[in-house]
């Protein structure tokens, strides 16, 4: 049974242990990949404790790292564990106490990581209210007359969506749900239908609240508001870019989209309006809480605690009565669990953190960048690369917690901005949830078209999925090199404002 538009926005998208990104995928005992994996894992133990060098020790532990994800192994257990066995080969068991007894504290105690759970419950209360699904409606409304409209409405009520929710699986479930079975029904090609959503996530984790430039600020020690202005020119471009591509496909490519009239009815301009009063409250709920932190009138925190008392009015007017207690108790829920589940994968990083530190690893990175004589042009290049082969193994968080504090000293050498690289590193990261073999947004997306309400009786296979995530690479790439040629996209807002973290 498909799902009434006023619904979708209230779920959240549910997963499989083939689907989930950190789920402990449970291996029948005859399988043979499973114990080959296991025994690596025992072998790369050994030769943690039995090898000589601080640096090799390192590396054993990153590719233990590997071999566990790849064994499904819950990803804050699968950085914990070889930081863990990394420092009692160098420093002993008494570094490990002291390990285990400092980090997890001094990783969820952070203030500059307070955010963090208020960011969540933002978004989980707008996303239950229902206001994300009149984002779309308005989009619609406004911008169903022109070329490719439905894919343009999907891309655009992405960027409204990352606004009010800050998750790009999220994201890219509602959009799919709602706009792939109406692109399909109007004769778009599959392939433009599933890559219009993929680029509709993409702005997810840059306009603010984003998790990933949260975590990135406290991974390199910048103010967590500044790290969130940061992303917001960046974000909007990624939607500007998306919406250019989507109309020179639909005026130059042949049947990717119907000739004429799009399927749904044009509007009126007494629907436009009731759609633009309809989405008002969240726009002027985002200004508040953007405007603040850049003036310097309340702290990151500050300000996520002013949107969460925003997007609860906005609830209590959308629900009524028991609804609304539901939907608030639920959202409390949801955000207790994702909270639990960031901070975990954070401690696990920290604990693999402090190997890195233990070992000298990244200064001989940066010793062995510098001896090449590379620039900064050339080092965030190259970054870049890394970026994006790592993105194809692992999840995005987890690919920042193990690069940048690797990265950082040359970083800090060569003078790079930091809120500048961070968003580099955060659109790399997006790109690489698209990319095959992992792919964890492909998987999703190719997870809820399987649904005959959404795929509208077409096959659509995981080839036709990855081919549309084609589509998002020339994307990133434009606003990529934009963001090389003028850097004050980024660093502007970031700078010339007096938010602390």
């Amino acid at each position: 049974m498909s799902l009434p538009l006023s619904e979708v926005g209230s779920r959240e998208p549910t997963f499989t242990n083939e689907t989930r990104p950190d789920a402990v995928g449970k291996k029948p005992k005859s399988n043979p990949t499973y114990f080959a994996l296991l025994g690596l894992a025992l072998i790369l133990c050994l030769g943690i404790f039995v090898l000589d060098g601080g640096e090799l020790k390192a590396s054993l532990a990153i590719l233990l790292m590997l071999d566990l994800l790849v064994m499904k192994v819950p990803i804050a257990v699968s950085m914990g564990l070889p930081g863990l066995v990394g420092v009692w080969a160098i420093s002993g068991d008494r570094a490990v106490v002291r390990s285990l007894m400092d980090i997890p504290f001094g990783t969820a105690a952070s203030w500059s990581m307070s955010v963090l759970p208020m960011f969540i419950l933002l978004g989980m209360i707008l996303w239950r209210s229902g206001a994300t699904t009149k984002v779309f409606d308005a989009a619609r409304a406004w911008l169903g007359w022109l070329p490719g409209g439905q894919a343009i409405t999907t891309n655009l009520a992405g960027a409204g969506l990352a606004a009010a929710s800050g998750s790009t699986i999220g994201i890219t479930y509602a959009l799919g749900r709602i706009g792939i079975p109406e692109m399909l029904r109007s004769g778009y090609d599959r392939r433009l239908a599933v890559g219009s959503v993929i680029t509709a996530g993409l702005p997810g984790q840059l306009i603010p609240p984003s998790l990933l430039l949260v975590v990135y600020a406290g991974i390199v020690n910048v103010p967590v508001g500044q790290a969130l202005l940061a992303g917001i020119v960046p974000g909007l471009l990624v939607a500007a870019v998306s919406v250019v591509m989507i109309v020179l496909l639909a005026v130059f490519a042949k049947g990717v989209v119907p000739r004429g009239r799009d399927a749904a009815p044009a509007a009126t301009w007494p629907d436009r309006w009731r759609t633009l009063a309809n989405v008002i409250p969240l726009p002027a709920l985002i200004a508040v809480v953007m405007g603040g932190m850049y003036l310097g009138f309340f702290t990151a925190t500050e300000g996520a605690a002013f949107g969460v008392a925003g997007a609860l009015l906005i609830a209590a007017f959308a629900l009524k009565g028991k609804q609304f207690v539901t939907a608030v108790k639920e959202s409390v829920v949801s955000t207790i669990a994702a909270s639990g589940a960031v901070f975990l994968v954070l401690i696990g990083a920290g604990l693999l953190n402090r190997l890195m530190s233990l070992s000298g690893i990244a200064n001989s990175f940066s010793e062995t960048i510098e001896s090449m004589g590379l620039g900064p042009t050339g080092f965030v290049l190259l970054s870049m690369v890394v970026f994006l082969i790592l993105g194809m193994f692992i999840e995005p968080m987890s690919m920042m917690l193990l690069s940048i504090p690797i990265l950082m000293p040359t970083l800090l050498e060569l003078e790079i901005n930091l809120f500048w690289f961070g968003v580099i590193t955060v659109l790399m990261a997006e790109l690489g949830g698209i990319t095959p073999p992992v792919g964890v947004l492909s998987f999703v997306l190719y997870k809820l078209v399987q649904d005959r309400d959404v795929n509208q009786g077409r096959r659509i296979s995981i080839t036709d999925i990855f081919t549309a995530g084609v589509f998002a690479l020339p994307v990133v790439g434009l606003v990529i090199f934009l963001l090389f040629l003028f850097p004050e996209l980024v660093t502007f807002l970031a700078e010339s404002s007096s938010v602390q973290g």
